[in-house]
């Protein structure tokens, strides 16, 4: 009887931190609180988090997903915001309907608005570094009157900016960006205009600096990058295009172990696997365990810092626990 050939070994490092952030747990957590407080349905506008599994898992427990306000009936079932925030006409539409509402927009996200807002009340012009249409950037966007905030988005967007008064001159950024590549175009912000007012913290989240952080470190030293996360995801592509840049030869974004093309993996002896901060646990040991069935798994995790960030539940649902 012939022998079955003995499993190849395959070297995996395991990039940490990474999937979930506090921002995305609380989010999610709100929707899956809401829904035992006043039960189904529980409308949210828009994606909650960009994961097709996350957004699946809560759509089966009775969350109803819209993109606009004018899909939601006026039955006073709870309206959650996504963690990606929204403008200033989507609260006031819905107080106008009188809807109950819940904001689970990320607190980093936040503070961007403020920050925006701040800046105007000085007198600034605001140019936001971000990606055009993505939801958090519209957001941010829709917190001032038109005009008020320009979007670059590369480069040459920030060499083409022509402000109206370069002594009045501000910048936010978007929290789920490139370290390194809005570390460049800040540079050029600075270079143009000495005098620009900036954060007083960076606007790129810690859990975006420190997957990225991760993937750098691991990228160099292995033959392929799985990046598990959603192709709508920022945070998600951007690990992508790091793991890219900083030597590893290949880079793939999946969703699901359904996605794996295998032949893509022929010749690689070390994988390094990361996910996107709404990418749950379970999809990475989904893929995980696929390779298991193909290979003898050698795993190490490679930590560039701990994380234990916790963000409390937005207002509404903590006052009813309280009450409780």
């Amino acid at each position: 009887m012939p022998q079955k050939p003995a499993q190849p070994v395959l070297k995996v490092l395991l990039c940490s931190p990474r999937g979930f952030c506090a921002g995305v747990v609380r989010a999610i957590e709100s929707v899956e609180r809401a829904l035992a407080i006043y039960g189904a349905p529980v409308y949210v506008r828009h994606e909650i988090v960009h994961n097709r599994y996350v957004v699946d898992s809560l759509r089966a427990k009775g969350a109803i997903f819209v993109e606009e306000l004018s899909e939601v009936p006026s039955d006073h079932a709870p309206v959650i915001f996504s963690a990606h925030g929204v403008a200033r006409a989507i609260p006031e539409e819905a107080q106008r309907r009188n809807l109950f509402t819940i904001d689970a927009t990320c607190p980093l996200v936040t503070k961007v608005h403020r920050e925006a807002e701040i800046h105007n009340r000085r007198g600034r012009e605001i140019v936001l570094i971000g990606h055009a249409g993505h939801p958090e950037v519209v957001g941010t966007m829709g917190q001032l009157p038109q005009g008020s905030i320009t979007l670059v988005e590369t480069l040459e967007d920030v060499a083409q900016f022509t402000p109206r008064d370069a002594n009045k001159l501000a910048y936010v950024t978007q929290t789920t960006l490139s370290v390194d590549d809005t570390a460049a175009m800040v540079d050029l912000l600075k270079q143009r205009f000495p005098d620009i007012s900036g954060p007083h913290k960076e606007d790129i989240c810690y859990a975006t600096t420190n997957r990225q952080d991760a993937v750098k470190r691991v990228a160099p030293v292995v033959d392929a990058m799985i990046v598990v996360g959603a192709p709508n995801s920022s945070n998600s592509q951007r690990l992508k295009e790091v793991a890219e840049k900083s030597g590893c030869p290949r880079a793939l974004l999946m969703q699901r172990a359904a996605e794996i093309k295998w032949s893509d993996f022929d010749g690689v002896a070390r994988l390094g696997i990361t996910a996107g901060a709404s990418a749950p646990e379970v999809l990475v040991e989904e893929i995980m365990g696929a390779f298991a069935e193909r290979y003898i798994l050698d795993i190490e995790t490679v930590t560039a810092t701990e994380e234990g960030v916790f963000f409390p539940l937005p207002r509404p649902l903590r006052d009813h626990e309280a009450a409780e």
